[in-house]
C-alpha cells in the first residue's frame, strides 16, 4: 500500500510548493518530509502575520489574551455605581412582587460598595437615577453639598436642567417615572455609611434624625429592612456624639425617647425587623450608661420576633448575657451567650462581635468554675484577641492568687475596654476555691495554716470559712476538723456512675433540637405562592367542569375528548 500511494504522490509539485516559501533549501526540507517507507508527507505552511510593526519581545499572544485581561479590568467606582443602579431595580422588583429578599440583597451588597463611596459617586448616581426634582434628592444633595469631594459643576448642571424641565414642559414627552419611597431610603442609607465612614458624625447626626422623622410617617411593610439599618446607624451617630458614655449626660440618653416610640410603632405594626433591631438597640443604650434596672425592665415587657434575622438574635442574646452576668446569674447568662457565639458569624472580616461574645463567656464559664476548652484559643479568629484571657484562665486553673493580681494589673486597661473588668475581679473567691480543690485532690489531709501560706490568705479563720463556704456549695467533698485545724478529704467515686454524664449529655441534645427548630424559622420562602397555587388548580377544574358539560349536552363527541381516536380502541 505505502509503494502505491509513492507512486500516486507527486514529490515535485511539493517540491515546488515549498520552493516558494524557501528557495534556500529545498534539498533538506525533502529529506525531512520522508517517512520510514520512503514516502514524503505533506509540509504546512503558516502564512506571516499580518500586522506590521509588533514587538517580536512582547507577551501578547495570537488568541490576543492579554487585550482579553486588559478589558475585563473594571474601574472599582465604575463597578460600584453599577451596583447602585442594579439596587434600584432589586428594590422595585422588591415593591411589585411584595418579595423581601431583594431587599435582603441590596442590604448585602452594602458592605462591597462603601469602599468606594465618596461624594462624587453619590452625586452622579442621584442625578442619573433622579430623572425628575423631587424633595429627596434635593435633600440629598444639600446634605453632601459640604463635602470636600462635592462635584459642584455636575450639581449645579443637573439644578439647571431641572429647572429648565419646569419652565418648558413638553406634552409629547411620556410622563416621568415616580421614584419609590424605598429607592429614596436607600439612598439615605448610602449617605449614612459615607458619614460614618468619613468620620462625619455631626452630619450624620443630624441627617439621621431627618431620616427618622420621615420614616415615621410611612407605613410600608416593604421598607421594614431598610428601616431598621436606618435605625442601627442612627444609634451609631449618637453613640459617638459627645458627652461620651458611660457618663450619665451622654448624648444616647437623649434618643431613647425616639427608640421607645419606635419600638411601639413596630409593634403595633407588625414590623418585626424594626422591633428587633430597636430592642437590640435600646439594650445597648442602656447598658452603655450602666443602666442595668431599666434594660432588665425592657426585657421584662418584650422580646425579640421569631422571625426576626440571625444577626439581631445574636445581639439579644448577647446584651441578654451581659445584663444577667451583672445580675449574678451565671447559669442563664452561659445560656445566652452560648446561644450568641453559635449564631454569630465566624469569618475574619466579621470576628468582632464573635471575639467579644466569647471573651464574656470565658468569663461566666470561669465564674460558673468551670475552665473553658483549651481549642477556643487556638482559632485563627480568637488567638490574638484572647491572649490575656488565656492568662487568666491558666491563673483561674491553677488557684494562683498572688499571679491572678497581677494579671488584672497588668491587663486592667484591656478588660476595661472589653467591658469584663468588673466580673473578672469577682473570680478572685474562684481562684481561691479552685486552688481549694486542688488541695482537697491532692492531700488526704492539710492544716489550715499551710492553705494560708499556699493562698496567699490573712488567717486561719478566714481559711476555715471559705473552705466550709466551698463544702457547702459543693465545689469539695471534705470535712473540717475544728479544734485540730485541718480538712479531711473525702475518697472520690466513680463520675460515670453519677447524674454528671446524662446530665451533660442532655443539654447538647437541647441545643440540637433548638439548633434544628430556629433553622426551621429562619427559612424564607416566596410570599403567597400558594395562592397561586389554588389559582391554577382553581382553573384546571373550571376547565373540567366545562368539558363535562359539553359532552352532556351533546355539543362534543366522545372522539372529540382528550383522548381522540383512541378511546374508541
Amino acid at each position: 500500500m505505502s509503494g502505491d500511494k509513492s507512486k500516486k504522490h507527486n514529490p515535485s509539485k511539493s517540491q515546488d510548493l515549498r520552493s516558494k516559501d524557501n528557495k534556500s533549501k529545498p534539498q533538506k526540507d525533502a529529506k525531512k518530509g520522508k517517512d520510514k517507507d520512503g514516502d514524503e508527507e505533506m509540509t504546512v505552511v503558516m502564512p506571516p502575520s499580518k500586522s506590521t510593526g509588533a514587538d517580536p519581545n512582547s507577551d501578547v499572544t495570537a488568541n490576543g489574551t492579554s487585550d482579553e485581561k486588559e478589558q475585563e479590568i473594571i474601574d472599582p467606582k465604575v463597578k460600584a455605581s453599577n451596583d447602585i443602579k442594579a439596587n434600584v431595580g432589586l428594590l422595585e422588583r422588591a415593591v411589585s412582587q411584595f418579595d423581601p429578599r431583594f431587599t435582603l440583597r441590596v442590604l448585602r451588597s452594602i458592605p462591597s460598595i462603601r469602599k468606594q463611596l465618596s461624594a462624587d459617586l453619590l452625586v452622579r448616581a442621584i442625578t442619573e437615577i433622579y430623572t425628575t426634582p423631587t424633595p429627596t434628592s434635593f435633600a440629598l444633595l444639600k446634605a453632601l453639598s459640604d463635602e470636600d469631594t462635592f462635584p459642584k459643576a455636575e450639581a449645579d448642571a443637573w439644578y439647571k436642567k431641572k429647572d429648565g424641565a419646569q419652565s418648558t414642559p413638553q406634552k409629547s414627552q411620556t410622563p416621568p417615572k415616580d421614584i419609590l419611597p424605598e429607592v429614596d431610603v436607600y439612598f439615605s442609607i448610602l449617605l449614612q455609611v459615607y458619614f460614618y465612614d468619613t468620620k462625619n458624625i455631626e452630619s450624620g447626626a443630624q441627617f439621621s434624625e431627618a431620616l427618622i422623622g420621615h420614616l415615621r410617617t410611612l407605613n410600608r411593610r416593604t421598607l421594614d429592612s431598610l428601616a431598621a439599618r436606618a435605625y442601627f446607624y442612627y444609634s451609631l451617630f449618637f453613640e459617638e456624639t459627645a458627652p461620651l458614655p458611660p457618663s450619665p449626660n451622654a448624648a444616647v440618653v437623649s434618643i431613647r425617647k425616639e427608640l421607645l416610640d419606635a419600638l411601639r410603632t413596630a409593634t403595633l405594626r407588625k414590623d418585626q425587623d424594626t422591633q428587633a433591631s430597636v430592642t437590640t438597640l435600646l439594650l445597648r443604650n442602656y447598658l452603655s450608661t450602666s443602666h442595668i434596672t431599666q434594660a432588665d425592665l425592657l426585657i421584662s415587657h418584650t422580646q425579640v420576633p421569631d422571625s426576626a434575622a440571625n444577626n439581631q438574635v445574636a445581639r439579644y442574646l448577647y446584651y441578654l448575657g451581659r445584663i444577667r452576668a451583672i445580675q449574678l446569674s451565671y447559669s442563664e447568662a452561659h445560656d445566652h451567650l452560648i446561644g450568641a457565639t453559635r449564631k454569630a458569624p465566624t469569618s475574619y472580616k466579621a470576628s468582632g462581635f464573635y471575639q467579644a461574645s466569647t471573651k464574656l463567656l470565658i468569663v461566666v464559664e470561669l465564674l460558673m468554675g468551670d475552665i473553658p476548652d483549651r481549642a477556643v484559643f487556638r482559632q485563627p479568629s480568637l488567638e490574638k484577641s484572647l491572649a490575656p484571657y488565656l492568662q487568666l484562665v491558666q491563673a483561674v486553673s491553677s488557684g494562683d492568687v498572688n499571679g491572678f493580681q497581677n494579671l488584672t494589673a497588668k491587663y486592667n486597661a484591656t478588660f476595661r475596654a472589653d467591658n469584663t473588668y468588673t466580673l473578672i475581679l469577682r473570680l478572685r473567691q474562684n481562684v481561691i476555691k479552685t486552688g481549694i480543690r486542688m488541695m482537697s485532690l491532692s492531700y488526704a489531709r492539710i492544716s489550715l495554716r499551710d492553705m494560708c501560706l499556699r493562698l496567699g490568705l490573712d488567717s486561719e479563720e478566714s481559711a476555715e470559712y471559705i473552705v466550709a463556704k466551698a463544702i457547702r456549695d459543693g465545689v469539695i467533698e471534705a470535712s473540717l476538723d475544728h479544734e485540730h485545724g485541718f480538712m479531711k478529704s473525702k475518697d472520690v467515686g466513680d463520675v460515670y456512675s453519677s447524674q454528671e454524664p446524662f446530665d451533660a449529655y442532655s443539654s447538647r441534645i437541647r441545643a440540637c433540637l433548638a439548633l434544628h427548630d430556629e433553622s426551621v424559622k429562619a427559612m424564607r420562602f416566596p410570599m403567597n405562592q400558594h395562592r397561586l397555587e389554588l389559582k391554577n388548580a382553581q382553573e384546571a377544574r373550571e376547565r373540567e367542569r366545562e368539558l363535562a358539560k359539553e359532552i352532556v349536552d351533546g355539543e362534543m363527541d366522545e372522539d372529540d375528548g382528550p383522548g381522540g381516536d383512541f378511546e374508541g380502541l
